[in-house]
């Protein structure tokens, strides 16, 4: 993404102001991230900034509870939200004309939001109920044991949704606090594409964000993973008679100077990906992992993943086992593959073609108004535009001996967090 057309500016208050206008449609995408998600949680506080965001969409006296999606509906637009590791965001798109909207509605809750006491019980309600409707998949659960096992200290071993203690434990009291810290001009993003003038989008911006006043200190987050020192294994059994493989490794975080081999090497073990919440991945058959495993009739699928991050993150690696097969079988089947990069490394067409995809796939994840914001606003949070803009020149470089390289270096069974869901009739 050509980072050109671009428009940049802050405020007083300290909101980040990031435009990109273009007449391709008569369409216009406004997002507001917030540099908050559960990174910034700490023990007996997991899962309070997913819900917060929930919260925000419980209404303020403007917009009472149900205004603000009458009005979208009204006006032809679209809108959510959503809360990662790093971020929270909220974004609409609308028919050009009809942008402001979006404005007055993410201005007044940054600074108006309710948090309506019974609002707020029944949305712990909400909240656990999917929870526990994630429960009812094994391989969630995997998941979510093998994650906090990946982690010793850094916050992304929690769940993004919380844990379950937390959300029984926290008052609505914690939950407006946490609003009144993360959720202000100085920790938020504004990204505006589409069709308007720049300067008119600055003065609406300005008039409906400029007054509001900018929140506390940010507290920073402070911890560090520590470097792994010993193989970790996670067993999981249940009821589910289908066995899953999960297989996790750190990866460096986008801003790492390896971060664009190991997305190269992601696109050589399990097919490329777009990286961003509206990519999707590649529907080819020619990585290594597939031959090895789906091929081999041993899994009936298999994945492998990398996502840019702030912090040192996760490479992983899953399955679903055909039936009858073992664990031992698949992990070590996963490990004749990622050795043999190792020791032979692998060839030109391949990284080629393994960067020709990903470019693909990030076109097409980039490619409207909406996901182009997405983007904007995102590549700021999690590292800047600068590492936007040079996102293709960065992975076109990536070499044979880098991928070879990354494979040697954070690939090793002593540096692996490894979980098997075993179904309760197989366990000994």
């Amino acid at each position: 993404m050509p980072l050109d057309n671009l428009f940049r500016s802050s405020f007083d208050n300290g909101l980040q102001i990031i435009l990109r206008p273009s007449q391709r449609a008569p369409v216009a995408s406004f997002w507001l991230f917030y540099r908050v998600g559960s990174r910034n949680e700490i023990p007996g506080y997991t899962g309070i900034s997913h819900w917060v965001e929930h919260m925000l969409f419980k209404g303020t006296e403007r917009y009472p509870r149900g205004e603000f999606d009458k009005a979208v509906a009204r006006a032809g637009g679209i809108f959510n939200g959503m809360t990662g590791q790093d971020w929270t965001v909220y974004f609409e798109t609308f028919p050009a004309e009809r942008i402001e909207l979006a404005l007055q509605v993410e201005s007044d809750r940054m600074a108006n939001a309710v948090f309506d006491a019974a609002e707020t019980e029944a949305e712990r309600t909400v909240i656990l109920s999917e929870r526990e409707g994630s429960e009812n998949s094994y391989f969630y659960r995997l998941q979510e044991e093998t994650q906090a096992a990946a982690f010793l200290a850094h916050s992304y071993r929690n769940p993004v949704i919380g844990w379950q203690p937390d959300l029984l434990a926290l008052t609505r009291a914690d939950l407006y606090t946490h609003y009144r810290t993360f959720y202000t001009p100085n920790n938020a993003i504004a990204v505006a594409t589409g069709d308007f003038e720049p300067s008119v989008m600055q003065a609406q911006i300005q008039r409906y964000f400029g007054s509001l006043s900018p929140g506390p200190h940010v507290p920073a987050v402070r911890t560090h993973e520590p470097p792994q020192q010993a193989e970790r294994r996670i067993v999981v059994r249940g009821e589910d008679p289908t066995s899953y493989f999960l297989q996790a490794f750190h990866a460096p975080p986008a801003t790492h100077p390896d971060f664009f081999a190991m997305v190269v090497l992601d696109s050589v073990l399990g097919g490329a990906k777009g990286l961003g919440i509206f990519g999707g991945s590649a529907n080819n058959r020619n990585n290594r992992l597939y031959r090895a495993l789906v091929e081999q009739q041993l899994t009936v699928d298999v994945a492998s993943h990398i996502g840019p991050t702030i912090d040192t993150g996760l490479f992983t690696i899953s399955a679903t086992l055909a039936p009858g097969i073992p664990h031992e079988q698949v992990e070590e089947a996963i490990w004749h593959e990622l050795e043999r990069i190792q020791r032979a490394g692998v060839d030109q067409a391949e990284v080629e073609r393994a960067i020709k995809q990903t470019k693909a796939q990030f076109v097409f994840s980039s490619e409207s108004v909406t996901y182009e914001a997405y983007w904007l606003g995102f590549s700021e949070v999690v590292a800047s535009l600068d590492w936007l803009n040079t996102w293709v020149e960065q992975l076109s470089a990536v070499t044979p001996d880098d991928v070879q390289r990354v494979a040697r270096q954070y690939f090793a069974r002593r540096l692996q967090t490894v979980g098997w869901y075993v179904p309760e009739e197989e366990a000994p």
